[in-house]
């Protein structure tokens, strides 16, 4: 088969076939297919408005381009891995499509892959942002949901993973929601910041009236927030990639919040934690040892987070020396990008189901809750406010403890003489009443504990 070239013109050998297989790009790019048709429609409108469309020449286009998009929706559209890219595959459809004719020879009048693959990208960006945000909703809703089951459960907080104070099932799991909230913020503002442009042709513009440009976009594509705008600068829109680098961070920074999460839970379900059970269907076995049952799914997503960040440094690093304006260089920005949506949405979408699936184990929770240490604060806070110096409260209550480790006495059992030998002050009562973890947490009070919208 004959390949046809969007560029061959100028040259009279073929292209070696090391510099083909080298500088292909049909075997990722493919998965912009979808948004290659939806820029040809709208393409085709601006193309019709400019005059250099005759109407029959229009609706063969149409025709054409709404045929393969209706394959590429539902998974019926075969790739060609031979040819340079996905846009010379779909000029080559549209060429070998009789009902389409000559007037596909037209459709890249106007027109450069270098603002045709950022048009494609930026669409492919925001169908994807809408989707992951959706997905971190639902993650949200997950662990909201655990927590209001289990509302009842308080559990040791740690710092430095060691035992610090009490704190409520239901506030835990809000931190990590109140961190998904701040990804969700910044997808957002992502999506705020790509310009949807046309026009800007290989780097100078194109001789066709911006506010053509303006007036075709597709009123499908308006239904969902998606503005198509006329590019203010033409070198910027083929060369801008920060739009790509700003997701990706987000991407990495959602990832270390997944991280984080995922590394809590192979914690909790340890035999020396034991907090939690996580359903059979989320976990694996040992192929030697048959009592095992690994967290994999918490620990690769755990170890997926340092693929995330070197597709973050990877586009960085790519863009840091480039000229202005497009270099073929910028061909390499796609493969991160794609890779770093599919491993965040394949991971919110599996631990939103986890979660749903998790059991938390109170026993073994109310044991570590009786450890003392975890009620320091809030007995030299009890002294603080009976008027004694923190600092002199928090030394008081330090001898306190070096006692009990020294006596390997429980301060519950030492009797009022003991404690009062430290300050009188305490007493047995009193500290009985304190070592609690629904008081401890419901002391604290300098947290505006507002109820979110899951």
């Amino acid at each position: 088969m004959t390949k046809s070239k969007l560029w061959g013109g100028r040259f009279n050998k073929a292209t070696n076939k090391l510099v083909e297989n080298f500088s292909s790009s049909i075997h990722f790019d493919q998965k912009l297919a979808e948004y290659d048709c939806i820029g040809s429609l709208i393409h085709i409108e601006i193309l019709k408005k400019a005059g250099l469309l005759k109407s029959q020449e229009y609706t063969q286009l149409k025709k054409g381009l709404r045929k393969i998009l209706s394959k590429v929706q539902k998974g019926q559209f075969k790739i060609d891995p031979s040819f340079e890219d996905i846009h010379s595959y779909m000029q080559h459809v549209l060429e070998k499509d009789k009902s389409v004719g000559n007037a596909a020879l037209k459709l890249h009048t106007c027109r450069s892959r270098n603002d045709q693959v950022v048009f494609d990208t930026k669409l492919y960006a925001v169908y994807n942002i809408f989707t992951t945000n959706s997905l971190v909703a639902s993650l949200m809703r997950s662990l909201h949901q655990l927590a209001q089951k289990n509302k009842q459960i308080y559990l040791p907080g740690y710092t430095h993973l060691q035992h610090a104070m009490p704190i409520s099932l239901v506030e835990y799991f809000d931190a990590y929601c109140a961190m998904l909230l701040r990804d969700c913020d910044r997808l957002r503002c992502a999506f705020n910041n790509i310009s949807i442009t046309l026009g800007a042709g290989a780097l100078a513009g194109t001789f066709i009236d911006a506010e053509k440009y303006v007036q075709a976009a597709d009123r499908f594509l308006q239904e969902k927030g998606i503005i198509i705008n006329a590019t203010n600068n033409s070198i910027d829109a083929v060369s801008d990639r920060d739009f790509i680098v700003e997701i990706l961070s987000t991407l990495s920074i959602i990832g270390m919040h997944l991280s984080r999460l995922a590394e809590d839970m192979i914690l909790w379900a340890s035999s020396e934690f034991d907090f939690i059970d996580i359903d059979d269907a989320f976990c694996t076995g040992s192929s030697l040892m048959p009592q095992k049952k690994n967290p994999d799914v918490l620990e690769l997503v755990r170890g997926y987070t340092g693929r995330l960040y070197g597709n973050l440094v990877n586009a960085l690093v790519m863009m840091k020396g480039l000229p202005l304006s497009y270099n073929r260089d910028m061909q390499l920005d796609k493969e991160p990008l794609f890779d770093s949506f599919k491993i965040i949405q394949d991971e919110l979408a599996l631990l939103t189901e986890l979660f749903k699936n998790i059991r938390l184990k109170e026993d073994p929770i109310k044991k570590q809750l009786d450890d003392e240490c975890l009620y320091a604060t809030d007995m030299a806070d009890y002294l603080v406010k009976k008027g004694i110096a923190f600092k002199t409260a928090h030394s008081l209550i330090g001898k306190l403890i070096q006692e009990k480790f020294k006596t390997k006495t429980d301060i519950r059992k030492m009797d009022d003489a003991k404690l009062k030998s430290i300050h009188p002050l305490l007493t047995a009562k009193v500290l009985k009443s304190i070592i609690n973890p629904r008081t401890s947490v419901a002391a604290k009070k300098s947290v505006k504990k507002g109820k979110r919208k899951y």
